[in-house]
């Protein structure tokens, strides 16, 4: 969809470590060249090199959103998932193999223990074991909470359903974003944590009657216990319900309940409305 049309540009950007600022810069001047709204995602910055650089990115972010509409998401986690790369490798500091189709007995390994347990190079065993997926630890605390805290920011699972074993974020993020960031360290209120992932993506992304509770607006809701919820998936098993959820209803109707799923699939395409 063109920009006369409502479009909106959505950046996975090139580059997220050393050249992150580059990435940044090309991603506004696209936004300004096309006068689009953009949205970029999972906004962070890898490689230990970087920790600490999210004070310069989100200042630059700060000072493009005075000239272009420009927002991004994030997830509540220091470690991203994708394919097992040798590109990726020294940029973190911990590396978990996810799925091998060569070697499925070293799905949730450790890569550093899976080359000493084969007496080999880390660049042998990832051509060893690829294709391959991988999780890696790549990111700083600090730098996560900082952007979890910017004001608009949006939150997004970035979670797969496919994979075979998947991050955690698949099955936690929310719960993690309200019980753990929110209630346990008082980054913000509950309130603002169930913003960035409502009101503010619906607002971001034009998603028309969505978002918010509102009269006439689809019954889109989560009952969840703000005393208790809180994700349980981890990097070792990941495949694992939250804790402190009720009830789940969409468009009005009861999918999740008692921590099942109740068989029903009310959901429909969410129309795109921009102003």
């Amino acid at each position: 969809m063109s920009a006369a049309g409502g479009g909106i540009y959505t950046s996975h950007m090139r580059n997220e470590a050393d050249n992150v600022h580059l990435s940044i810069e090309e991603t506004v001047r696209t936004a300004e060249q096309a006068n689009v709204r953009t949205v970029i995602s999972h906004h962070k910055t890898c490689g230990k090199n970087n920790f600490g650089r999210t004070k310069q990115t989100l200042s630059q972010i700060s000072e493009a959103q005075k000239k272009v509409d420009l927002n991004f998401d994030v997830y509540p986690y220091i470690a991203s998932s994708t394919s097992l790369l040798p590109q990726y490798i020294d940029k973190a500091e911990k590396i978990m193999v996810t799925w091998s189709d060569p070697h499925p007995e070293c799905t949730g390994r450790e890569l550093s223990d899976i080359c000493s347990e084969w007496n080999i190079s880390i660049e042998s065993a990832v051509e060893k074991l690829s294709p391959a997926g991988a999780i890696y630890f790549q990111m700083h605390e600090d730098d996560l909470q900082r952007v979890l805290q910017y004001p608009g920011a949006m939150i997004g699972s970035d979670g797969l359903p496919s994979d075979r074993f998947p991050h955690p974020r698949l099955w936690g993020t929310f719960p993690r974003v309200i019980g753990h960031y929110g209630r346990d360290l008082g980054l913000f209120t509950i309130e603002s944590a169930v913003a960035k992932m409502t009101g503010n993506v619906a607002e971001t992304f034009g998603l028309a009657n969505h978002g918010f509770l509102k009269e006439e607006f689809f019954a889109d809701i989560v009952i969840f216990n703000p005393e208790t919820i809180i994700d349980n998936a981890d990097f070792s098993d990941p495949v694992q319900k939250a804790s402190g959820i009720d009830a789940v209803y969409v468009g009005g109707q009861l999918v999740y309940s008692e921590l099942n799923w109740t068989g029903k699939r009310p959901g429909s395409l969410i129309s795109v409305e921009y102003c």
